[in-house]
C-alpha cells in the first residue's frame, strides 16, 4: 500500500503548452516515487457510457503523507498547477488516498517506449451503508475478478484518508477509486466486453448497499518520473 494524490479537472481542455507545464510540475515534489498524467482516450464498454471523461486527471504517488503533505503545502511544488492558465478557468477536484494494488498474472507492459498506456478510472462518489463491509467484500471479491481480466496489467483501489493540503481546489470525498490498466484502448475494449466483465456485473448485484453516483473513464496514462 501507498500514499497517493488524485487531481480531477473538467473544461475546455488543455493547451500543449500547459500540459508540458503540468509533466514538469508533478515531477518536482521530494518523496514522489511516480506521477501519472490522464488524458481522455475512447473505448467501448457494452454496459456504461459516463460522458466525457476529464480532460486532465492526475494521480501522484509518494513514500510517505509526510512527502504527499509537503508536495501540497503553501510553499510545496503543486502549488504552480494553480496558476496554469487551462486549469485556472477549469473545474478541478482533488482527494488524497490509500492505494492498495493487486497482483495480476503478466503485469509487463507491451505499449512501446514512449507511448501512453491506457487506464479505466473508476469513482465510487457516495457511501456505503456499512463501509467496512464494502470494502471487504470488494477488495476480496471484484479484485479477484478484475485480475483475470485477458491482458490487464495493473490492478488499483484507492481509499480515503484525512490529510493536509493548501491547493485552493475543492476537495473530493469518495469513498473508493480504482483503476484496471491496459497496454492500450484497444485493449482495454477488448477486456471489456470479455466474459469477465459479465462476471463483474454479477458480483456488482452482490456488492452491500451504497448510494452515489459511479463513474467510469478510459484516459491514455502517460508515467512521468521524479526529476
Amino acid at each position: 500500500m501507498t500514499f497517493c494524490w488524485f487531481a480531477h479537472a473538467t473544461g475546455d481542455g488543455v493547451s500543449a503548452a500547459d500540459l508540458a507545464r503540468v509533466a514538469d510540475i508533478i515531477a518536482r515534489p521530494r518523496g514522489l516515487t511516480e506521477a501519472l498524467l490522464f488524458t481522455p482516450a475512447t473505448t467501448h464498454d457494452p454496459y456504461l457510457h459516463d460522458g466525457p471523461p476529464p480532460m486532465l486527471a492526475l494521480q501522484l504517488y509518494f513514500d510517505g503523507i509526510e512527502a504527499l503533505e509537503a508536495a501540497l503545502a503553501a510553499d510545496g511544488p503543486l502549488l504552480a498547477l494553480a496558476e496554469l492558465p487551462s486549469l485556472a478557468g477549469a473545474t478541478v477536484t482533488q482527494q488524497a488516498m490509500l492505494a492498495r494494488s493487486f497482483a495480476v498474472p503478466d503485469p509487463v507492459f507491451r505499449t512501446p517506449p514512449k507511448e501512453p498506456h491506457c487506464t479505466y478510472l473508476v469513482a465510487y462518489e457516495g457511501g456505503a451503508d456499512d463501509l467496512p463491509a464494502w470494502l471487504a467484500h470488494y477488495i476480496a471479491s471484484h479484485a479477484a475478478i478484475m485480475a483475470r481480466f485477458p491482458d490487464i496489467r495493473q490492478v488499483e483501489i484507492c481509499t480515503r484518508i484525512d490529510w493536509i493540503g493548501a491547493l485552493p481546489w475543492p476537495r473530493a470525498d469518495f469513498m473508493q477509486r480504482n483503476k484496471v490498466v491496459f497496454d492500450d484502448a484497444a485493449a482495454l475494449t477488448a477486456a471489456l466486453n470479455s466474459a469477465v466483465r459479465h462476471e463483474m456485473r454479477a458480483d456488482f448485484a452482490k456488492f452491500p448497499h451504497f448510494t452515489g453516483p459511479v463513474s467510469h473513464y478510459p484516459m491514455a496514462t502517460r508515467v512521468i518520473r521524479p526529476a
